[in-house]
């Protein structure tokens, strides 16, 4: 955990940050029955399926919840160009802001980072929206407890599940792929860990059982494991009763292999091959629902670079580059697909000592999808010259923007919300349509 408001640390090291922000996802559950070896979410049971959702079986968005792990600077992606904030903004950043010669154009109060250029023409097309000064209620500089917040979203309670879990767990019960992590971790987000069947992948082609390459020796196996837990309880069942449906899902999707729709271009990375994947997911129509997806090393307390070159401008240009091929190939899927990137706290606005920024509140958000009201930035912006602590304050509760895309987008009804968010009183913004 960084030191309080009142420090400032120099450096990476100072700070006492971990090096691979992506650590924090050992505190969640473990994905994979052990029996099968496959990458497998547990599912418990305790948790009744209600019918806050369509009872006819799910008809809404397939939900990408892309996780920033580090704390994403916002004000260097999404950076503010009213004279008054640009004066301050510059004056505590003089060696990290971005020029606003330099900006891509927004609105007449905010730019955005060059590195981000592929994404403007569905920025003008109206279905890439952004929400600046988005925090949480109970703001914490700690990564873990933070990203812990962010995930569990019910601040003041006592539920230990996650959002997103609860979310699926309102829901009548869908394929084996209802909920899936996608992506280099072998460990479930809290949002997805606890009561409701999730999948963790690190990509379709990767999940198998380890020892049963052939059909002749998955169908050995699945004899045999449903023989070996035929009277165990469902807690210890479940795991491989999903393994098992999940497998007869993907095992003819890589028979046949993936090609993205001509003009998709992923760029070969980590994040790039998990998008690739969750497109094939939604297109393969295996019943897809939810999709996390985590892109670490956003905890940029040094060396930021410059705005044409340096660590943000490289983590910017490959994120922008993914999801304009996200976008590009799902075709006519995208007009039934939102994505939303969080991150568990923005940046401090007074740039330290080693050229990077510390951890603060205000985060920006990025909305991507055919439901989106694109085009603009959304939300109230509280501005840099009244700050919390050396930080832009977080003005929208990001549950808001969950609970309105939620009910919008994905069918959830007015209690289903108050199930997911506990204590919330949900106020909309208008980042999305109706369906």
């Amino acid at each position: 955990m960084c030191p309080n408001p009142t420090d400032e640390p120099t450096s990476h090291d100072e700070c006492g940050c971990p090096v691979d922000t992506g650590e924090a996802s050992r505190r969640a559950f473990l994905a994979g029955a052990a029996a099968t070896g496959a990458l497998a979410g547990l599912t418990a049971a305790g948790l009744d399926t209600r019918t806050a959702f369509a009872a006819t079986g799910y008809r809404g968005d397939v939900l990408v919840v892309l996780s920033f792990r580090g704390g994403a600077d916002g004000l260097n992606i999404v950076v503010p160009r009213s004279p008054a904030d640009v004066a301050i903004y510059q004056h505590e950043r003089p060696h990290t802001y971005i020029p606003q010669k330099s900006l891509l154009h927004l609105t007449p109060h905010f730019g955005l980072h060059p590195a981000m250029k592929p994404l403007m023409p569905w920025w003008q097309k109206g279905r890439l929206g952004f929400v600046h000064a988005v925090g949480q209620q109970s703001p914490s500089r700690s990564h873990f407890q933070a990203m812990a917040d962010l995930e569990n979203a019910a601040p003041g309670a006592s539920l230990r599940t996650g959002w997103l879990d609860r979310t699926l767990g309102l829901r009548r019960a869908g394929t084996a792929m209802q909920g899936c992590q996608v992506g280099g971790y072998i460990a479930a987000p809290m949002f997805l860990g606890q009561d409701s069947p999730e999948m963790v992948m690190s990509s379709v082609p990767d999940f198998r059982m380890l020892g049963a390459a052939s059909s002749s020796q998955r169908h050995a196996w699945t004899r045999a494991l449903t023989k070996l837990q035929s009277g165990a309880p469902d807690t210890l069942r479940a795991p491989t009763h999903s393994t098992v449906a999940a497998m007869k899902e993907l095992v003819p999707l890589q028979r046949h292999g993936y090609r993205p729709r001509a003009g998709a271009h992923y760029p070969q990375t980590e994040l790039g091959g998990a998008l690739e994947n969750v497109a094939w997911l939604i297109k393969a129509r295996v019943g897809l629902q939810v999709a996390a997806v985590d892109y670490g090393d956003w905890d940029m307390h040094a060396d930021m670079g410059t705005v044409n070159a340096g660590w943000l401008h490289s983590k910017l240009n490959e994120l922008s580059h993914a999801l304009n091929a996200f976008a590009h190939d799902l075709g006519p899927h995208f007009a039934n697909v939102t994505l939303i990137t969080l991150t568990e706290f923005g940046r401090r606005v007074k740039q330290n000592g080693s050229g990077g920024t510390d951890h603060g509140h205000g985060q920006a958000v990025m909305m991507l999808g055919g439901g989106v009201r694109g085009g603009t930035v959304h939300g109230h912006w509280p501005g840099l010259a009244t700050l919390d602590q050396g930080d832009l304050k977080g003005a929208t509760d990001y549950r808001d923007l969950l609970a309105e895309i939620l009910q919008k987008r994905c069918g959830a009804s007015a209690s289903a919300i108050s199930d997911v968010f506990p204590g919330l009183s949900p106020n909309p913004l208008g980042i999305v349509r109706s369906r």
